[in-house]
């Protein structure tokens, strides 16, 4: 592709997740990178884990939900946050069931404790405090008592797939961190206490 032809698209796709608010700007790219990357994820764990790949399919579920989040925060903030937090817990729920526990998918809520965390202002609390619980209860859910695995890897596969895990929720929780620590000089007092007018 052209020089030009990347800028264009760069273009495009920062005004598609440009926002006026902080929050809902961090929330929108943290949605596209996780949409630019779930289509790499079966390819990771060919690379690094088995050539069995069917449970990774899975993911792509929630991929329409995590492109929605820009389109919805321009309608509605506070909604697009939610959905963000949803699509994330969901995705991170479901490859728990298709992988099982051994897998240690569930580090990917470590990435959703930080968003429901600092997405939300202080007059949203309780929305907060909410997708913190969900979190939690996400993680405490017995799913290998509900239902086995879709594929049962051998042990050191089990290995591969959590180190393959950590390092991704790891990159995205630091991504996430990263986001805010470049936002925060720029947060005025308002925007931190101030009630969301999208909302």
């Amino acid at each position: 592709m052209p020089a030009k032809g990347l800028r264009r698209l760069f273009a495009a796709l920062n005004a598609h997740v440009a926002h006026p608010g902080p929050q809902e700007a961090i929330a929108n790219t943290v949605a596209l990178v996780i949409v630019s990357n779930q289509p790499f994820y079966p390819l990771y764990l060919y690379w690094a884990v088995s050539p069995v790949l069917f449970p990774s399919f899975l993911t792509f579920l929630s991929t329409p939900l995590f492109a929605l989040v820009p389109s919805v925060m321009r309608r509605n903030a506070r909604l697009g946050r939610c959905l963000l937090l949803c699509a994330g817990i969901g995705n991170t729920l479901l490859c728990r069931f298709a992988f099982g526990s051994a897998s240690g998918v569930e580090v990917f809520l470590f990435p959703c404790l930080m968003l429901a965390a600092l997405l939300f202002r202080r007059d949203e609390r309780l929305y907060a405090a909410g997708f913190l619980a969900l979190s939690f209860g996400a993680y405490l859910l017995p799913v290998d008592a509900i239902a086995a695995p879709l594929h049962l890897y051998q042990p050191q596969e089990y290995v591969a797939l959590q180190r393959l895990n950590f390092l991704s929720a790891a990159s995205l929780t630091a991504l996430i961190g990263w986001l805010f620590a470049q936002r925060h000089a720029g947060v005025s007092p308002n925007s931190e206490t101030g009630s969301d007018r999208r909302a």
